[in-house]
Parts: C-alpha cells; sequence; structure tokens
C-alpha cells in the first residue's frame, strides 16, 4: 500500500506541477496579447490624432487664402480708381504669397501622414490655390477677363476644399 501511495502522491505532484506550468503559459500568452491589443489600439489612435491634427491645419490654412479671396472682391466694391485697385491686388498677391508656404506646408503633412485619397485631395486644394493666385496676378496686371478667371479659380477652390472635408471625414471615420 506504501508503494501506491507513493506513486499515488508523485502522481498528483507531477499533474499540479504540469497544471501550473500549463496555467503560467496561458497567463503569458493572454498578458502579450492583451499588450499587443493595447499598444495597436494606442498606435490607431496616434495615427488618428495625427491625422485629425494634418486635416484640421490644411482647413485652418484654406480658410486664410479664402479670407485674402474674399479681399479681392471687396477691393472691386471699395476701391473706386483702377490705380488703387491694382495697387490693393499686388497688396493682396504678397499676403497670399506669405499665406502660400504655410499652406503648402500643411498640405505635405497630409500627404506623410495618409491615407492616399486625402492626400490626393489635399493636393487638389493646393492646386486649385495656385490657379487662383495666377488668375490674381493677372488681375493686377490688368489683363482683359482676368476677373473671370479669378472667379471661376476661386469658386474651384472652395468646391476643391469641400471635396476635401467630405474625404478627411472619410477617412476620420474609416480609422
Amino acid at each position: 500500500m506504501v508503494d501506491g501511495a507513493v506513486w499515488v502522491a508523485a502522481f498528483t505532484g507531477g499533474t499540479a506541477v504540469l497544471a501550473s506550468w500549463v496555467t503560467t503559459l496561458g497567463n503569458t500568452r493572454a498578458a502579450r496579447a492583451q499588450a499587443e491589443t493595447t499598444e495597436q489600439a494606442q498606435r490607431r489612435s496616434r495615427i488618428r490624432e495625427l491625422r485629425r491634427a494634418a486635416y484640421l491645419d490644411v482647413m485652418e490654412q484654406a480658410h486664410i487664402t479664402s479670407r485674402l479671396y474674399y479681399r479681392v472682391y471687396d477691393a472691386y466694391v471699395q476701391l473706386a480708381e483702377p490705380e488703387a485697385r491694382l495697387a490693393r491686388f499686388e497688396e493682396l498677391r504678397v499676403e497670399l504669397r506669405a499665406a502660400y508656404d504655410p499652406f503648402m506646408r500643411s498640405v505635405r503633412v497630409v500627404v506623410l501622414e495618409g491615407p492616399a485619397p486625402a492626400a490626393e485631395a489635399a493636393e487638389t486644394v493646393l492646386q486649385a490655390a495656385a490657379t487662383a493666385n495666377g488668375a490674381l496676378w493677372r488681375i493686377a496686371r490688368g489683363q482683359d477677363g482676368a476677373r473671370a478667371r479669378f472667379d471661376d479659380a476661386q469658386t474651384d477652390f472652395l468646391r476643391r476644399l469641400e471635396q476635401f472635408v467630405e474625404t478627411a471625414r472619410g477617412a476620420m471615420e474609416g480609422a
């Protein structure tokens, strides 16, 4: 009987050690999986925050540019003298040049942060701004038909900005 008791005790002890090892292994795997899940969630959250900040910066820079475009219309309404108007248009061109660099930088950040549809939409807004700026140059030079070109370019700028906002919204919902 003593031999049977020793075998039972050894088997029970071995089973306990094996069960402890299996439990520890399971706990380790579960902890690792939970850590990986937490890390992925934090990474997704950080990417979402970076993208949101980049999108907001593009919208802010576009708003600054848009306000300058509206001042072109103000100049037409407020200044009756063609020479004074042309001088104001030249001042606005200088202001737009100063606003273009931060705008371009913010678009490049969106291109970096992505995703591709948002990056492409941001680039089209920047291109539309460049077209409108070129049309303003023609206005400042007194070229015929320049105001109509500027009106079209400014309308296109606003349309592309709306498209960017919609694309950014979609990107944020998917992130």
